[in-house]
């Protein structure tokens, strides 16, 4: 199999591939739609990942065919417990890692999460934060073999696991 990763272009009918193959795998994977309260960020992918210099969205292609996305972005999370330990001038944190189920298990994932290091150490971030959800079969066992270390893990009804990695 041969496939592309790229930088999302700025262009209205990727952007709504890109929003289409999203919307599509969460109903997969979450069983909902698209919901302004998590899916913000997938409404505006110009405004959280194009324009904003330390920010990018990736995808993969199997000639033309989106089959698999990841968004790196300043942290802008509120989390209380990271309040003084994450900013998003040292901290990168990754979004939307999706890939097609005919796809997986390939090695996408993993060249996804190794091309939004590299962007992170280009632009200078020290560490990438994430978070997963405990029920998600391969979520953590993934995250783990990327290297990325759990930091804290809730008891909510989410089953957040919250993780980081020190980008070298």
């Amino acid at each position: 199999m041969e496939y592309v990763i790229r930088e999302i272009q700025n262009n209205s009918k990727e952007i709504e591939n890109v929003k289409k193959f999203l919307y599509t795998q969460i109903k997969k994977e979450y069983g909902i739609g698209p919901t302004f309260k998590y899916h913000y960020d997938i409404k505006n992918l110009v405004k959280y990942y194009i324009l904003p210099e330390k920010n990018n969205f990736y995808i993969c292609l199997d000639r033309g065919r989106i089959i698999g996305t990841c968004g790196i972005r300043a942290y802008d999370l509120n989390f209380d417990y990271f309040k003084d330990q994450y900013t998003k001038e040292n901290t990168a944190s990754i979004w939307r890692l999706m890939v097609d189920e005919n796809y997986r298990r390939c090695g996408i994932a993993h060249k996804l999460v190794s091309t939004i290091e590299e962007f992170a150490k280009d632009t200078r971030y020290s560490q990438i934060y994430l978070h997963t959800h405990r029920y998600l079969e391969s979520g953590l066992p993934f995250w783990k073999s990327c290297g990325y270390k759990i930091t804290l893990e809730e008891d909510d009804y989410d089953e957040t696991t919250h993780m980081i990695k020190e980008i070298i």
